[in-house]
């Protein structure tokens, strides 16, 4: 016997002409990323709100957050959800409009000084081998931080007629040096100096310090060294020339460098390319190592690589 044939379409087909419509797991899909998306640009654009130890964690982390940008374009992708890219455009802006100067090119020009710091790490394995990295830099002034003792290798003094040491920091200048003394900061023994650097062009004051340590929910040495600092830059006058170097243990988005710049500058900021990250130094996240100023002008920065140490240092060029 024949069964009889019917015409039409089965179950799971579609009639000629006729699109399939969304599925509606991947428009939920795309309202995840989309979700995500304005989660992430809030954060960034509010991250000084969010208090305490989170809000000093996520200021040191905040340029990482832009990694969040390229991972949900591939998940929109994946789901092949225009809403969810559509979406992803606003914490890419976010981003850019905070952290797009910092991948343009430096200013550039001709210097009448550099400045380099390091910090050389109490435990240093070969701190010769730092120095010997440092000197090729070239620095017309060099600041140290974290020198255990004071100690340091003799093969500075040959290259800096000038210099001074004040407990574990130190600033070699190839120019004459006067005024020096210690900047109090709290800690019971001298970790912050200031001197005067009688340079060709005028006089400099130059302040390097090394902060107290910052943990995650323990800044309360950090905050205090760092308002003392604070003071000792105010204490200097509204006018003149004026270098703070040396490791601040603060990055340059922590909300607590707001007591130093404004009224100062960041070197790597205005003159460098990149974020300029030194610590840790084999693999660096953030920067807590700095070089600020006021009453000149920047005309390059960058990091260097040095051994034994685990910070990388810092360098800037300046017009006087």
């Amino acid at each position: 016997m024949t069964l009889p044939t019917t015409t039409g379409t089965r179950g799971d087909e579609l009639p000629a002409g006729r699109a399939r419509p969304p599925s509606p797991s991947r428009g939920r899909r795309g309202t995840v990323i989309a979700v995500v998306a304005v989660a992430l640009a809030l954060l960034l654009a509010g991250h000084r709100l969010v208090p305490g130890a989170a809000g000093t964690l996520l200021d040191t982390a905040l340029p990482w957050l832009g990694a969040g940008v390229p991972m949900l374009l591939a998940a929109a992708a994946l789901r092949r959800s225009g809403r969810g890219a559509a979406a992803v455009a606003l914490p890419a802006a976010v981003w850019t409009a905070m952290f797009g100067t910092a991948l343009a090119p430096s200013s550039g020009g001709s210097r009448d000084l550099r400045a380099v710091s390091q910090n050389m790490y109490a435990g240093n394995p070969s701190p010769a081998a730092t120095i010997s990295r440092l000197l090729d830099t070239r620095a017309d002034l060099l600041a140290l931080q974290e020198m255990p003792g004071g100690r340091h290798p003799g093969s500075l003094d040959g290259t800096y007629p000038h210099h001074v040491v004040k407990g574990t920091v130190g600033l070699w200048s190839r120019f004459p040096l006067r005024d020096a003394r210690v900047v109090p900061l709290g800690l019971g023994w001298p970790r912050a100096l200031r001197a005067t650097v009688r340079t060709g062009r005028g006089d400099l004051t130059v302040i390097v310090a090394h902060l107290g340590s910052a943990r995650p929910g323990r800044t309360a040495e950090r905050d205090m060294t760092m308002d003392r600092l604070a003071d000792a830059v105010r204490a200097e006058g509204a006018a003149g020339r004026l270098l703070v170097l040396g490791d601040l243990n603060t990055a340059t988005t922590d909300r607590k460098l707001g007591a130093l710049v404004p009224p100062l500058r960041e070197a790597q900021g205005d003159a460098g390319r990149g974020f300029g990250f030194t610590w840790p130094a084999s693999f660096p996240l953030t920067r807590p190592d700095h070089i600020l100023y006021r009453g000149v002008r920047p005309v390059r920065a960058s990091t260097v690589d040095t051994p034994g140490s685990d910070h990388r240092a810092v360098q800037a060029d300046f017009a006087l």
